[in-house]
């Protein structure tokens, strides 16, 4: 991988690209970012984008696309079934991964929820290094239950253990006896556990999770979506990997895994996603269930517009010096917070930087959901949108009762080749500013509580007059400053 060092001794992360499309973004003044967070019910996915300067909710389809990739998009083939632009993406999926058949579908929770339709029963179990949302509600729905087989560095914020999303493999193996092989329809690995802070799990963990799975006869599904950042993880922190190239860490973690499925929202920089796999068995029991659900096998509910960019954009995620724009941003604005004092999930992991809100704001009890309040009071301090993962983001029992996530963060997506460096440090000046003032952050409580993925829609109220404070002491401390 190249360096580049800077003559100063300054370390910062370097653009390998240029920008030449540009979206303006406009900055609300703070009374009408309090206004807008009440009209959102105290939920950042509930805003309008058009009041949020800088958009960190997500990675999710929108990462920047490369020029090649706009390009692609004016060659594709719109034909409904047999469309050329299908066996482009589909000779791209088999020379990056080996795979002989590939099921598009218009994205990743499509991905599961066939998945899940599949091979999920009920008293199905599910071992994964960490749940996520959409997985976890789909194999429920089908009638099976998730057990997360993490091991115990996963749930510590601050470390220093560069793979915190392996699996715990002695784990595992309870889990498969306790239970019985025959109710175990899969092993799911999650490349970039998402809501423990985007950490990877090393290529020697995944061997490890194969033997298991081939000891019993399970089959190995890979969630490929957080895919990019992993790869880089491996190749910069796993002795033995640094001499591989993308493309052989990309193929050895494919040759081990039965299924493989991604959100190429994430992974490609497009919008859709897909299942391949070489089980022609598995592969024909997923068709079927692609065609009722999301289009024809050759275009699986995409744009074929979007195919093309994702061909490309697969292409372009085997490069070194694209695959670490993500986690060498994320880092940087890590490493820059931990200097001021703030809480947050280390090493770095990808997707985005995450702040530990059960110490950020620790006054505030989990069933008033702290990140979430969190996520308000950032928004309302700087028009920066990011997401709740923590109770908020889990689901009641059966009975009714709360669920407390095991942590409690505030993700601050980083999507690749998005954000300018000034835009970073603004990001770390707001965050500083709020920490400076974290006692006068109070909890949130549910006035609209959907169900299922409770965190998408559901609406809060401020528990108590926390938020008009916040905006006068901003208002005190900033001036007629946005």
């Amino acid at each position: 991988m190249s360096e580049v060092r800077f003559f100063t001794g300054e370390t910062v992360p370097l653009e390998m690209h240029k920008v030449r499309i540009v979206q303006k973004l406009d900055l609300l003044p703070v009374e009408e970012r309090l206004k807008a967070m009440r009209e959102a019910g105290n939920n950042t996915f509930l805003l309008k984008n058009r009041d949020v300067f800088m958009d960190m909710l997500t990675d999710s389809g929108v990462n920047a696309m490369s020029d090649r990739q706009l390009a692609a998009m004016m060659t594709a083939d719109d034909s409904y079934a047999g469309s050329e632009t299908f066996y482009r993406l589909e000779a791209k999926i088999r020379e990056i991964f080996g795979m002989k058949y590939f099921l598009p579908a218009h994205q990743g929770r499509a991905c599961e929820n066939i998945l899940a339709k599949v091979y999920v029963k009920k008293g199905s179990v599910v071992p994964m290094n960490y749940h996520f949302t959409t997985t976890k509600s789909h194999i429920t729905l089908n009638g099976g239950r998730v057990e997360e087989v993490y091991i115990p560095e996963a749930l510590k914020a601050e470390s220093s253990y560069p793979f915190k999303g392996n699996a715990d493999i002695g784990r595992l193996e309870e889990v498969i006896k306790e239970n019985g092989p025959e109710n175990v329809p899969f092993v799911r690995m999650e490349a970039g556990t998402n809501l423990i802070g985007g950490q990877p799990f090393s290529l020697e963990n995944l061997r490890q999770v194969r033997r298991v799975c081939d000891k019993y006869g399970i089959k190995l599904v890979l969630d490929a979506s957080l895919l990019a950042d992993n790869l880089y993880f491996i190749k910069t922190r796993e002795h033995g990997c640094s001499s591989m190239s993308i493309r052989e860490i990309t193929r050895a973690m494919a040759d081990l895994s039965d299924i493989i499925y991604f959100s190429a929202r994430k992974l490609g920089c497009a919008r859709g996603g897909g299942i391949c796999t070489n089980d022609k068995a598995a592969a024909d029991a997923m068709k079927e269930l692609v065609t009722l659900y999301e289009g024809f096998l050759t275009y699986g509910g995409m744009s074929v517009r979007e195919m093309e960019a994702i061909a490309v954009g697969l292409d372009e995620t085997m490069d070194e010096n694209m695959i670490n724009q993500g986690p060498i941003f994320i880092a940087y604005m890590v490493d820059e917070l931990r200097k001021k004092g703030i809480p947050v999930v280390t090493p770095a992991g990808g997707l985005g930087c995450h702040i530990d809100a059960m110490e950020f704001v620790d006054h505030i009890p989990q069933d008033q959901y702290p990140a979430g309040a969190l996520a308000a009071a950032l928004y309302i301090a700087g028009g920066i949108r990011g997401m709740e993962r923590g109770t908020l983001s889990e689901q009641r029992d059966e009975d009714g009762n709360e669920v407390l996530s095991n942590m409690e963060l505030l993700r601050l997506a980083l999507p690749r080749r998005v954000f300018t460096m000034s835009q970073v440090k603004y990001a770390v000046d707001r965050i500083v500013w709020l920490y400076e003032n974290r006692h006068m952050i109070g909890g949130l409580a549910f006035v609209e509580e959907p169900k299922v993925l409770r965190f998408f829609f559901g609406r809060l109220e401020a528990i108590g007059d926390w938020q008009e404070k916040l905006v006068r002491k901003f208002r005190q401390d900033f001036g007629d400053s946005l």
